[in-house]
């Protein structure tokens, strides 16, 4: 067969055309060692702290050490897939996570994959999970509330938006659910919410979402999970991730608020890969830059400036105390980081005192700023009266003669805390707190039983909303309590018509 010379010519001339004169260069390295979520690697001389590597099998890892002869990876994936002698390149790219709208409504890991089973997130923006945090003159105070609905935080420890609030107590106190009452009161309240849950069961995990979704929250929610089968670097970067996710928000000029569930495993699954790389222990055995860890993520939340578009990120962390010791190292670490705590008291708790708010270690240091006026009115003295009644009540039980003032504290106090108690997944709009409040500090509570209590609540809510709507509207637009006479004129007209339960009603209500 002859072959023309045109022909010949045309294709080197074709050839020659598409010829593109560019050598890829890519730097790698080799695996000197794996096991228990970490690699150690030899050649990658120039790879940054937080770099993204690719190893053979696929899997991705983020540099953690840069020492002398290699650097320390903390593998983002299934381990088992990596044997020594593989090679590993880096990428050029600092460790980041998908953000933007497309992430509301949806369940994913560390790494923002999702694992809700809804199909892919389509988004193109992506933010690195580490970053520094606002500075001085990026910041503006803290001035705006974020109710969480429920009665004993925002009457005795106000958050605001932008503040960093600490939940802190024993297993099985409550912690978890403060905060996922607060995400369900942002329903209509301008505020997205991301929940990180770290080292929580996926059954847990689950059953939370699922309630989320019961109550509409997961319109307006991001869940962030790693669950304690997933490798030790999924954990740590767990509440890094979800950060990165409230940013791209936060300076869009919107409202965030993010619950970190909780960092003391986070704090645990650190000093694992620590111990692992070799990092010298410290107390406890935690490394020496465990404050750091925790620190350089809470200072994240902020409420900027009005050049930055105002937006806020309010950060609610959960840590976990051993025997109700606060005085433990993370636990002291985090405090020291944050604006406040709530401390949940497990003895409160199991006396069915719940949410289980221990008033007098619970603290905001933001406090009245995170107030709107009509509640900094009639909430002024309760903190006084919880103190006074829990003060007089181990001397009240040791005699009976008590002066008519004494008897008078312990009436309130105890009347007091049976205002404060709220049912499961309940919140309560600010309004309505505000009213039952009102009717408790100007002493309509004084002479009903405390069995009746809940029934005086929900009946002057309902009386409210039928003839006296306006009063409640006024309270939430403004912020201001309304004229007091009508205030006044109108809880009493229902204190005088109140039946308090018979004995059927109140077994009815205990059936319930």
């Amino acid at each position: 067969m002859s072959i023309k010379a045109e022909e010949i010519s045309a294709l080197i001339k074709q050839q020659l055309a598409n010829y593109q004169d560019e050598i890829s260069v890519e730097e790698t390295g080799t695996v000197t060692y794996v096991g228990d979520g970490i690699a150690r690697a030899h050649g990658l001389e120039n790879a940054l702290a937080g770099e993204l590597l690719e190893f053979d099998s696929g899997v991705y890892g983020m540099v953690q050490n840069l020492e002398s002869n290699d650097v320390g990876i903390v593998v983002l994936g299934d381990f088992t897939k990596i044997t020594e002698g593989d090679t590993v390149k880096r990428t050029g790219r600092i460790m980041e996570v998908p953000v933007g709208d497309a992430m509301i409504g949806r369940v994913v890991n560390s790494l923002g994959q999702p694992v809700d089973g809804k199909g892919e997130i389509k988004t193109d923006k992506t933010r690195p999970i580490e970053r520094k945090a606002p500075g001085v003159m990026e910041r503006k105070s803290v001035f705006e509330p974020l109710q969480t609905g429920m009665k004993a935080i925002d009457s005795l420890v106000p958050i605001g938006r932008g503040q960093r609030e600490l939940i802190i107590g024993d297993r099985k106190t409550g912690k978890t659910t403060v905060g996922i009452d607060t995400i369900i009161n942002q329903k209509d309240q301008n505020m997205i919410c991301i929940y990180v849950a770290i080292g929580q069961k996926e059954s847990t995990v689950r059953s939370q979402v699922e309630t989320l979704r019961k109550f509409g929250a997961m319109d307006y929610t991001i869940v962030v999970t790693a669950g304690p089968s997933e490798p030790a670097p999924l954990l740590y970067i767990a509440p890094y991730a979800g950060a990165a996710m409230g940013e791209e928000f936060m300076f869009n000029g919107k409202h965030v608020l993010i619950i970190y569930d909780d960092l003391s495993k986070q704090a645990d699954a650190y000093r694992e890969l620590s111990l692992i790389l070799r990092r010298p222990p410290g107390r406890e055995a935690y490394p020496g830059d465990i404050f750091y860890t925790h620190s350089r993520l809470l200072e994240r939340a902020a409420k900027l400036s009005d050049d930055l578009g105002g937006g806020s990120m309010t950060a609610m962390p959960i840590v976990e105390t051993k025997a109700g010791d606060i005085s433990a190292y993370i636990p002291t670490n985090v405090i020291s980081i944050t604006d406040g705590q709530i401390f949940l008291d497990s003895d409160s708790f199991y006396s069915g005192i719940r949410p289980a708010i221990d008033a007098g270690t619970s603290v905001s240091r933001v406090g009245g700023d995170a107030q709107i006026k009509a509640m900094k009115k009639v909430a002024g003295t309760l903190r006084l009266d919880l103190a006074s009644y829990h003060e007089l009540e181990s001397f009240a039980q040791f005699g009976s003669d008590l002066d008519e003032a004494t008897q008078a504290k312990l009436n309130r106090g105890a009347r007091t805390v049976e205002v404060l108690k709220q049912p499961l997944h309940s919140p309560l709009p600010v309004e309505k707190q505000v009213l039952i409040l009102y009717a408790l500090t100007h002493g309509y509570l004084d002479k009903i039983e405390l069995d009746d209590i809940a029934k005086f609540e929900s009946g002057l809510f309902d009386f409210f909303d039928a003839s006296h709507a306006d009063l409640l509207d006024t309270i939430a637009k403004t912020g201001n309590l309304p004229d007091n006479d009508k205030m006044e004129a109108a809880v009493s007209e229902f204190a005088q018509t109140f039946q308090p339960a018979s004995d059927d009603d109140a077994e009815t209500v205990a059936n319930k």
